[in-house]
């Protein structure tokens, strides 16, 4: 790894020493030697955007725990809800997703644990129309069809920017596809908007021409969260720290090497570099335990899904979360 992403001075090894104190205090650390009994792999799920992806690529993590006996193995996931699903029936241990999936999960009944998030990136997410198309703003959603990826944060994201907009969920058609499908229909005009997240948001802006109507801005905070498998994070808390703290030095390094970030990234997604740049320069880099104002947020998103009947049941967020249990 780069002698850039090392923390060189006191303050910054203090901050990560912030962190991983927290951390470990949430995950109820364990000695050395159960750490040892404990490990041998870590299945992480990721997705074409986010720090997570960016630590792929750099290759820090996997170093590190090749050095405990832990072999890393990465699977890419075309959304937040197929992730989690993944998680669910235990193809993976870790990932990362926006903040509805994991909500959706919760309410199915998915074994899931939060471990930290990255600050919010509202313009990271918006809802995108043709060129050419007549609607100039959100209001103009009335009657027209949407599609987008069920249960993936852009599902919250509408919800709110309708409500700005005075209008109500059914007063618009949703239409359930993943990125790949949503664009094709998207490219032939089967759809009237689409609501979705970078990268994909800044492929269609610069491939197809795509206008945003709406963003996120002032409608939702999109945080993207880390969740474990909570049998994998009780029986492996050491490696959920190690995780953390190299994603903490890769978003202190990130958030002042936009251009480097970007051109990491496009290796990893294989998407062009004035794409990945665009989606880049909307991240929040920073993770974090999760906060109260970040636990509240999130049990509002779910209480509204479970307004519209979106999940079969309540849920409390505070259940899923370890940095609420110390």
């Amino acid at each position: 790894m780069s002698r850039k992403f090392q923390i060189a001075s006191k303050e910054k090894r203090l901050t990560l020493s912030r962190l991983s104190a927290l951390t470990a205090a949430a995950l109820s650390v364990v000695l050395p030697k159960a750490f040892a009994q404990n490990k041998s792999s870590l299945r992480i799920g990721y997705q074409k955007y986010g720090t997570l992806t960016v630590l792929k690529g750099t290759g820090a993590l996997d170093k590190r725990l090749a050095g405990l006996g832990v072999d890393v193995k990465w699977t890419e996931f075309p959304a937040g809800p197929q992730l989690l699903e993944g998680l669910n029936v235990g193809s993976i241990d870790f990932g990362t997703t926006g903040e509805a999936p994991p909500i959706f999960a919760q309410a199915a009944g998915a074994d899931l644990l939060y471990v930290g998030n990255e600050p919010p990136a509202p313009g990271g997410e918006a809802v995108i129309v043709p060129k050419n198309s007549p609607l100039k703003s959100a209001a103009d959603l009335k009657g027209k069809k949407i599609v987008l990826n069920k249960g993936s944060n852009v599902h919250y994201l509408l919800v709110k920017v309708l409500e700005k907009a005075g209008l109500n969920y059914k007063d618009v058609e949703v239409i359930f596809l993943p990125p790949a499908d949503a664009r094709a229909a998207f490219e032939r005009g089967s759809v009237d908007a689409w609501a979705i997240w970078d990268p994909f948001l800044a492929a269609a802006e610069k491939q197809l021409g795509a206008r945003i109507l709406v963003d996120g801005k002032g409608a939702v905070s999109n945080h993207q969260f880390y969740l474990a498998a909570r049998p994998y994070a009780q029986k492996n808390p050491e490696v959920l720290r190690i995780v953390l703290e190299e994603l903490a030095k890769v978003d202190e390094w990130g958030a002042k090497n936009h251009k480097e970030v970007a051109s990491i990234l496009a290796t990893q997604t294989g998407l062009e570099t004035s794409i990945v740049e665009l989606s880049t320069s909307r991240f929040g880099f920073g993770v974090k335990p999760l906060t109260e104002q970040v636990i509240k947020e999130q049990q509002s998103i779910a209480d509204t899904f479970a307004d519209l009947k979106l999940i079969p049941k309540r849920i409390n967020i505070r259940d899923a979360v370890f940095a609420a249990k110390t």
